[in-house]
């Protein structure tokens, strides 16, 4: 294929199937990845290839590693309890490095590609205070991208775009809705069972509910 394409990560979720609709509508060939780490459920995944169908990818990659190996979360660890009531501080649902490998994977296959742009579904507004969402961190991995590629040395550079970032749940909502995005194909609970029906409890499921009321959209999440 001819043209720019792009990297993006797809989780399958709300946010980043909101982020590969944008990419596309800014005229980029979209790749999408996903990632089988360890989490509590495999749902997040059959979300994502319906997904990256629905919105047309030229590829969706699934990458597996071993985040269960080292745990220290509860969406990796089944001994730790995904919490259904607001806490202070950063939450036990935080995954460590998470986002850092996950982009350092999509980096190593935009430089295959020859894509100079990667796209992440990470917000600074309606989130759980995880440090790896924040517009320092990614600002901060877009200069490691430039410095640790061969296409970065040689001039041909890395963007990281973070097109979320500033926006509340009910604008996401409310901009995947103006491009099209189905929500009812996405998964965004963290402890959701096999069919893919969310607690309604967990601090994910929230943050989609009042996304959604904000809107004044319909929610089509199937609860349990």
């Amino acid at each position: 294929m001819t043209g720019k394409k792009a990297v993006v990560l797809l989780s399958g979720g709300l946010d980043s199937a909101t982020v590969v609709a944008m990419a596309k509508a800014n005229g980029y060939a979209c790749y999408s990845m996903s990632f089988d780490y360890g989490q509590r459920h495999r749902a997040e995944l059959q979300a994502a290839e319906r997904v990256a169908q629905h919105l047309g990818v030229v590829e969706h990659k699934v990458i597996g590693m071993n985040l269960n190996g080292i745990g220290g979360s509860a969406l990796t660890d089944s001994s730790i309890a995904v919490p259904e009531e607001l806490g202070e501080g950063i939450p036990v649902t935080y995954v460590p490095a998470r986002n850092t490998l996950f982009l350092s994977l999509a980096l190593g296959w935009a430089e295959v590609l020859n894509a100079q742009d990667i796209f992440i579904g990470v917000n600074a507004v309606d989130y759980s205070g995880y440090p790896d969402c924040r517009p320092e961190f990614v600002e901060a991995f877009e200069r490691l991208a430039n410095l640790a590629t061969k296409a970065g040395v040689e001039g041909r550079g890395f963007t990281i775009h973070a097109p979320l970032q500033s926006l509340s749940k009910g604008e996401i909502i409310q901009a995947g809705e103006r491009l099209g995005v189905d929500y009812s194909m996405t998964v965004s609970c963290y402890q959701a069972d096999e069919d893919g029906r969310a607690c309604g409890k967990c601090d994910s499921c929230r943050l989609r509910a009042v996304g959604f009321d904000e809107a004044g959209v319909p929610d089509p999440t199937r609860y349990k």
